[in-house]
């Protein structure tokens, strides 16, 4: 009887163990998004986004290792600004 049980024991151990380590890959790291009036090949909101990139960095937070920044773009219309941040989900 102690015998299946450690066996089941470590059977459910080998299962999960890859799970914890996916669920901990896949964990989320905040979203931060970047609503722009402007265009993406703007050289000026360009810079403006990588001076926002920067600040963020000087905080401690790195894109792609602790903080997303998701950018969307306007084109010059502002009337496309709600349908940009209803994009976005918590």
């Amino acid at each position: 009887m102690i015998l299946r049980s450690l066996t089941l024991a470590l059977l459910l151990g080998l299962v999960a163990a890859p799970l914890a380590v996916e669920a901990q890959q896949t964990a989320k790291v905040p979203r931060v998004g970047y609503l722009n009036p402007g265009s993406a090949s703007d050289p000026l909101t360009q810079r403006r986004l990588n001076a926002f990139r920067q600040g963020l960095r000087e905080l401690g937070y790195v894109e792609g290792q602790n903080i997303a920044i998701e950018s969307r773009w306007a084109e010059g219309k502002y009337d496309r600004y709600p349908a940009l941040g209803l994009t976005w989900s918590v």
